[in-house]
């Protein structure tokens, strides 16, 4: 080995590689501004997340030291940034250095978010993680019992106690145009069978169809019932459908994306489909029904045979209630659901039956929250509304002549005018268990 070779520990290692002699420089410097950032960013997010799941004093203490080695951990990264010139392994290994800069800035975001000062993304994570019957624990890996109750705490629904009373109902009533939201809906050709009217809820595309014959508002199911769930696009060509939303709320335990296990009561054409089968967890409200005298009904602890002993037809189960009888349900914060795609069905006093879809972003994290459906329910002349399933759930459907008003292309039967995302942020909906559909 000659002096050229020879391995120098005091500035940098040389290495023979290749028959060429390629340097691999690790100096103090590098060390400070390119490997303990990188190292310490890790640990800090353990740290935190240990942290948080501590109810003693420690808590506390561990918050300070937290944000103290993130600020030294990002001023030592942008100095090595600004001021450090030398490269650490050379030109070859660039691409590696800006994938190292974004992991820092990812995760120092991260930590700000989920801990730091401002708290509307943890509420918004909170909540809305919360609501899921299957993703929990993505709550939990973060934040403690008590700091999810303080955020649940601060958003919730008080839902209205009473069951639907069907008198202020009446649909041979003529009602005047009482303001421009009534006009939207009033406004129609006589021989409309329904009517679209487009919005816009916290920047998102939302659609709210008017249907002004309730008796045509129905229920289907999927054929896979307690095995597997159907596509909207399915159950509404199934059921020659001028329209149709998603329904009601559905058990997947595991989160295996199954679907066929509706929760609660399900009744289709006056037959009971499920009877709390699957599941009775209906996240508050409850039935969500259409009687034989094309009312919207809403009933608290209801089994399958008292629903049809009231005349109940058509019934799918979630919530929860918004209002009901013409009262609004309490909702403090936002409600302790957050932001999603929704859905949502209410009736007029008029009898016209609303169906309401919002979208959320690619990201899913706008949308809507139990505020702004009670909001465009209230404004619309809802006397009695509920939310329905949402989320990856909440699907417009259309037949393909209709839909092209709404999209570029559809390239079956029915299509979404909608643009569902998934949990995986892929545009792209889910096989669920009941839909509600407008027929002939």
């Amino acid at each position: 080995m000659n002096k050229k070779e020879k391995l120098e520990f005091d500035d940098f290692y040389e290495f023979k590689k290749n028959k060429k002699n390629v340097k691999y420089k690790i100096t103090k410097k590098d060390f400070i501004y390119r490997i303990l950032p990188i190292i310490l960013i890790p640990m800090l997010v353990v740290l935190t997340t240990v942290s948080t799941h501590s109810d003693y004093l420690i808590r506390k203490w561990a918050s300070y030291i937290i944000y103290i080695l993130l600020a030294f951990v990002i001023v030592v990264f942008v100095a090595g940034i600004l001021f450090y010139k030398k490269r650490m392994f050379g030109k070859k290994v660039m691409i590696l250095k800006i994938f190292f800069t974004i992991y820092i800035i990812v995760c120092s975001t991260f930590l700000m978010l989920l801990y730091g000062p401002i708290d509307n993304f943890k509420s918004w994570y909170i909540s809305t993680g919360m609501a899921t019957m299957n993703h929990q624990y993505l709550v939990r890996w973060f934040y403690s019992s008590k700091e999810i109750n303080k955020v649940l705490n601060s958003n919730y629904i008080k839902e209205v106690d009473e069951e639907t009373d069907k008198s202020l109902i009446n649909q041979e009533k003529k009602v005047t145009y009482k303001n421009e939201y009534d006009k939207q809906i009033l406004d129609h050709n006589k021989n409309d069978k329904y009517k679209i009217i487009e919005l816009t809820v916290n920047g998102q595309k939302a659609y709210l169809a008017a249907v002004y014959d309730p008796s045509k508002v129905k229920v289907a199911v999927t054929k896979g019932l307690g095995s597997y769930g159907q596509y909207v696009t399915k159950m509404a060509s199934d059921s020659k459908a001028l329209l149709a939303v998603n329904g009601g709320g559905f058990y997947d335990p595991g989160a295996n994306d199954r679907g066929g296990k509706p929760t609660g009561v399900t009744i289709e054409n006056g037959v009971i489909k499920s009877d709390n089968n699957y599941s009775s967890y209906t996240q508050f409200g409850g039935l969500i029904g259409m009687t034989n005298d094309n009312v919207l009904v809403l009933m608290k602890n209801a089994t399958g045979k008292k629903a049809i002993a009231a005349g109940v037809r058509d019934a799918v189960s979630w919530g929860p209630f918004l209002i009901v009888n013409g009262k609004k349900s309490f909702i403090k914060g936002n409600g302790g659901w957050g932001y999603a795609a929704r859905t949502a069905i209410g009736q007029r006093e008029d009898g016209i039956i609303l169906l309401l879809v919002v979208d959320s972003n690619s990201t899913r994290t706008k949308g809507a929250d139990m505020v702004d459906l009670t909001e465009i329910m209230s404004n619309y002349g809802a006397v009695n509304a509920a939310n329905l399933d949402g989320g990856t759930s909440s699907v417009f459907v259309l037949p393909k002549k209709k839909s092209l008003k709404y999209i570029d292309s559809c390239a079956g039967d029915y299509c979404y005018i909608n643009d569902p995302v998934n949990a995986n942020l892929v545009h792209k909906t889910r096989g669920i268990a009941t839909s509600i559909v407008v027929t002939e």
